[in-house]
């Protein structure tokens, strides 16, 4: 999780005992990395990831900067929540106007310098993929991945067991 003791370099001002703002250079410090991977766990190719975490920043100077946060958690659980939301803009304006091409290949290669969990986890249907990143990568609970993907808890539950056997089950046919 987030350190406490980074939210001092982290606040550009505080706004009161209970609320923080971010300035673009204090979120790209703080949340670059998790952004990155949320995206980088839902696109196809890099640089779908790319485009997808870029996005995810602009928002952020259009919507983001001034805005008050009741911690670094409640600042992480935003850009997690808009980095999905725009994930599924991305994905259907790909769809509808079908000119995306991805480059599977390359990513791919770039995915097994990774690691084979990390492989295996690529070839996952999204609603797995995303439950099993934001537990076992971005350590949410159950609860709290519920909330941010706006599903039931019972839901949540389903989808982790259910990737975690999908997975061992690649894993296994890879061997």
């Amino acid at each position: 999780m987030l350190k406490e003791k980074s939210a001092a370099s982290v606040v550009s001002n505080v706004v009161s005992e209970d609320k923080l703002t971010l300035t673009i250079e204090s979120a790209l410090e703080e949340f670059s990395d998790v952004v990155y991977r949320v995206a980088a766990s839902f696109a196809q190719c890099e640089a779908d990831a790319r485009d997808i975490y870029q996005e995810v920043f602009m928002r952020f100077l259009k919507y983001g900067v001034g805005k008050e946060f009741n911690d670094l958690e409640h600042a992480k659980h935003w850009f997690i929540r808009v980095t999905i939301n725009y994930h599924h803009t991305f994905a259907s304006k790909a769809k509808r106007r079908k000119e995306v091409e991805k480059d599977s290949a390359y990513f791919k290669e770039k995915v097994r310098d990774h690691g084979e969990v990390t492989q295996a986890l690529q070839e996952l249907d999204e609603k797995y993929r995303t439950v099993i990143h934001l537990f076992y990568y971005q350590g949410y609970k159950i609860k709290e991945i519920a909330d941010l993907l706006e599903k039931n808890e019972n839901t949540i539950k389903t989808r982790l067991a259910r990737g975690k056997r999908l997975l061992k089950d690649k894993m296994e046919n890879d061997r």
